[in-house]
């Protein structure tokens, strides 16, 4: 464990990326990549998995290169209108054991230039995963205000990602939850400074957010069928 991960140089990569969005770019500054990038972000996940594995034995903080909790450099343009290879920043999910079965809602880990945030939820589930948990928190209201509508979370964090325009069906429109309810994603987080990402804090940072973010994991677990 070590005291520092990511430094100016990082952000400079990144910054560079984005305005040489190429393979031939990113070629000749592969090892920039390696060094200032992945090999950092690698090793902070590994510092995790302890403090991870403490807070659900579920949950994996995956370092490895390939397969891991890193999101490759390399964008999929297959389905995309933005047709950039790469992605000019860099994120790592902490994903739950039966992800490949299931839906799971995940933590997360973002490092951006003026946009690194940490968060955990659902972005962007499918439909029928929207409906369990919809239905979920119709049936289970306290404990979805208990995960979210404490001051503590409010004050701290916001959810991300779009809503609908009205209620969703069989949602009566006055319902208390309804803003909730119409949420497309379940994914809450809240953003930092490329100074803290840089300085020795980032890790205690990233591990209290994490606890602090659990209730709502573990409540879309439960949503999910899911142990945490």
């Amino acid at each position: 464990m070590r005291g520092t991960y990511f430094s100016p140089a990082t952000f400079r990569f990144l910054r560079s990326l984005a305005r040489h969005n190429n393979r031939t770019w990113f070629k000749a500054h592969q090892q920039d990549y390696e060094t200032h990038v992945r090999e950092p972000f690698l090793q902070l996940i590994a510092d995790l998995q302890a403090p991870v594995a403490k807070l659900s034995r579920q949950y994996r903080a995956d370092p490895r290169k390939v397969g891991g909790s890193l999101f490759r450099a390399q964008r999929d343009t297959r389905f995309s209108h933005g047709k950039e290879p790469y992605k000019p920043w860099a994120g790592a999910r902490i994903f739950h054991e039966r992800r490949r079965e299931i839906a799971a809602p995940s933590f997360y880990l973002h490092i951006a230039p003026a946009d690194c945030f940490v968060g955990a939820g659902l972005w962007h589930p499918e439909n029928h995963t929207l409906r369990n948990i919809r239905t979920f928190i119709v049936d289970n209201p306290a404990a979805w205000k208990r995960a979210t509508h404490s001051r503590g979370f409010r004050e701290r964090y916001e959810f991300r990602g779009e809503s609908l325009s009205r209620a969703p069906q069989g949602v009566p429109a006055d319902h208390p939850l309804l803003e909730d309810l119409k949420r497309k994603s379940f994914a809450a987080g809240v953003g930092f400074d490329e100074a803290l990402a840089c300085s020795p804090k980032l890790l205690p940072f990233v591990v209290d957010h994490f606890k602090r973010l659990a209730p709502l994991v573990d409540y879309l677990c439960a949503a999910q069928n899911l142990e945490f």
